[in-house]
Protein backbone atom coordinates (compact mmCIF):
# COMPACT_ATOMS: atom_id res chain seq x y z
CA UNK A 1 0.00 0.00 0.00
CA UNK A 2 1.31 3.42 -0.96
CA UNK A 3 1.12 6.17 1.65
CA UNK A 4 0.43 9.69 0.41
CA UNK A 5 0.98 13.06 2.10
CA UNK A 6 -0.33 16.29 0.57
CA UNK A 7 1.22 19.68 1.28
CA UNK A 8 1.00 23.20 -0.11
CA UNK A 9 -2.54 24.24 0.65
CA UNK A 10 -3.55 27.44 2.38
CA UNK A 11 -5.42 30.70 1.99
CA UNK A 12 -5.15 32.73 -1.20
CA UNK A 13 -7.07 35.59 -2.77
CA UNK A 14 -9.14 35.07 -5.89
CA UNK A 15 -6.95 35.21 -8.96
CA UNK A 16 -3.95 33.88 -7.08
CA UNK A 17 -2.01 30.64 -7.38
CA UNK A 18 -1.05 27.67 -5.23
CA UNK A 19 0.86 24.48 -5.89
CA UNK A 20 -0.10 21.30 -4.11
CA UNK A 21 2.38 18.47 -3.70
CA UNK A 22 1.66 14.84 -2.94
CA UNK A 23 4.60 12.77 -1.75
CA UNK A 24 4.34 9.00 -1.94
CA UNK A 25 6.16 6.36 0.03
CA UNK A 26 7.43 3.18 -1.54
CA UNK A 27 9.30 2.28 -4.70
CA UNK A 28 6.18 1.42 -6.69
CA UNK A 29 5.01 5.01 -7.19
CA UNK A 30 5.90 4.98 -10.87
CA UNK A 31 3.58 2.02 -11.43
CA UNK A 32 0.49 4.07 -10.65
CA UNK A 33 -1.58 6.66 -12.37
CA UNK A 34 -2.34 9.51 -9.97
CA UNK A 35 -5.34 11.71 -9.44
CA UNK A 36 -6.43 14.80 -7.56
CA UNK A 37 -9.92 15.13 -6.11
CA UNK A 38 -11.54 17.80 -3.98
CA UNK A 39 -14.41 18.00 -1.55
CA UNK A 40 -16.18 21.19 -0.57
CA UNK A 41 -18.35 21.37 2.58
CA UNK A 42 -21.65 19.61 2.04
CA UNK A 43 -20.65 18.31 -1.39
CA UNK A 44 -19.49 15.04 -2.86
CA UNK A 45 -15.79 14.44 -3.49
CA UNK A 46 -15.19 15.30 -7.14
CA UNK A 47 -12.54 14.58 -9.73
CA UNK A 48 -10.10 17.38 -10.53
CA UNK A 49 -7.22 15.96 -12.57
CA UNK A 50 -5.37 12.75 -13.39
CA UNK A 51 -2.00 11.82 -14.85
CA UNK A 52 -0.69 8.54 -16.19
CA UNK A 53 2.41 6.75 -14.91
CA UNK A 54 5.00 8.69 -16.91
CA UNK A 55 3.22 12.02 -17.29
CA UNK A 56 2.49 11.65 -21.00
CA UNK A 57 -1.25 11.66 -20.47
CA UNK A 58 -3.47 13.96 -18.41
CA UNK A 59 -7.17 14.61 -17.90
CA UNK A 60 -8.99 17.51 -16.24
CA UNK A 61 -12.43 18.34 -14.98
CA UNK A 62 -14.08 20.99 -17.14
CA UNK A 63 -14.24 23.34 -14.16
CA UNK A 64 -10.44 23.54 -13.88
CA UNK A 65 -9.33 23.03 -17.47
CA UNK A 66 -6.95 25.81 -18.55
CA UNK A 67 -6.32 26.90 -14.96
CA UNK A 68 -4.87 23.82 -13.24
CA UNK A 69 -1.96 21.63 -14.33
CA UNK A 70 -1.07 18.20 -12.99
CA UNK A 71 2.49 16.89 -13.24
CA UNK A 72 4.69 14.28 -11.61
CA UNK A 73 8.33 13.60 -10.81
CA UNK A 74 8.86 9.86 -10.44
CA UNK A 75 12.42 10.37 -9.20
CA UNK A 76 10.96 12.27 -6.23
CA UNK A 77 7.86 10.09 -5.85
CA UNK A 78 5.77 13.25 -6.06
CA UNK A 79 2.77 14.47 -8.00
CA UNK A 80 1.88 18.16 -8.22
CA UNK A 81 -1.19 20.25 -8.88
CA UNK A 82 -0.44 23.79 -10.02
CA UNK A 83 -3.55 25.91 -9.50
CA UNK A 84 -3.75 29.30 -11.20
CA UNK A 85 -6.52 31.91 -11.51
CA UNK A 86 -8.13 30.50 -8.39
CA UNK A 87 -11.79 31.20 -7.72
CA UNK A 88 -13.77 31.08 -4.47
CA UNK A 89 -15.55 27.99 -5.80
CA UNK A 90 -12.20 26.17 -5.81
CA UNK A 91 -12.30 26.22 -2.00
CA UNK A 92 -12.20 22.62 -0.82
CA UNK A 93 -10.10 19.92 0.78
CA UNK A 94 -7.88 18.48 -1.94
CA UNK A 95 -6.86 14.82 -2.00
CA UNK A 96 -4.37 12.90 -4.08
CA UNK A 97 -4.87 9.21 -4.82
CA UNK A 98 -3.35 6.29 -6.71
CA UNK A 99 -5.01 4.31 -9.46
CA UNK A 100 -4.20 1.09 -11.31
CA UNK A 101 -6.19 2.30 -14.30
CA UNK A 102 -5.57 4.90 -16.98
CA UNK A 103 -6.88 8.42 -16.33
CA UNK A 104 -10.06 7.50 -14.52
CA UNK A 105 -12.46 10.04 -13.04
CA UNK A 106 -14.47 7.87 -10.66
CA UNK A 107 -13.52 7.69 -6.99
CA UNK A 108 -13.92 3.93 -7.00
CA UNK A 109 -11.05 3.60 -9.48
CA UNK A 110 -8.62 4.99 -6.92
CA UNK A 111 -7.09 2.88 -4.20
CA UNK A 112 -4.84 4.80 -1.79
CA UNK A 113 -5.72 8.30 -0.60
CA UNK A 114 -3.88 11.06 1.18
CA UNK A 115 -5.23 12.79 4.28
CA UNK A 116 -6.35 15.89 2.41
CA UNK A 117 -5.14 19.48 2.32
CA UNK A 118 -7.31 22.57 2.72
CA UNK A 119 -7.36 25.21 0.00
CA UNK A 120 -9.34 28.38 0.72
CA UNK A 121 -9.85 31.08 -1.90
CA UNK A 122 -11.17 34.40 -0.63
CA UNK A 123 -13.15 36.78 -2.81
Amino acid sequence: QVQLVETGGGLVQAGGSLRLSCAASGRTFRNYAMGWFRQAPGKEREFVAAINWNGSGTKYADSVKGRFAISRDNAKNTVYLQMNSLKPEDTAVYYCATSDSYLRVARNDYRSWGQGNQVTVSS
